[in-house]
């Protein structure tokens, strides 16, 4: 699943330790999902698309691969 986290911090000028402290959970599980190595749970999807006032399908994109697992 791609997903636009690292261009929206950067807008926001926030940091992976910010966001992860917004969104109630470690600076390495924002790292993981920004390397699309961790697909977040629909709360957490959730949460950062809220932190930056954007709705779930403007931050996250399923991918074709995404539709075969």
């Amino acid at each position: 699943m791609k997903n636009n986290i690292r261009v929206e911090r950067a807008r926001a000028r926030m940091s992976q330790q910010e966001l992860a402290e917004k969104a109630g959970v470690i600076r390495q599980t924002i790292a993981a999902i920004e390397q699309r190595r961790f697909n977040p749970s629909t709360v957490l999807a959730l949460k950062i698309a809220s932190i930056f006032n954007l709705s779930v399908e403007q931050l996250f994109e399923l991918e074709d691969t995404d539709w075969n697992k």
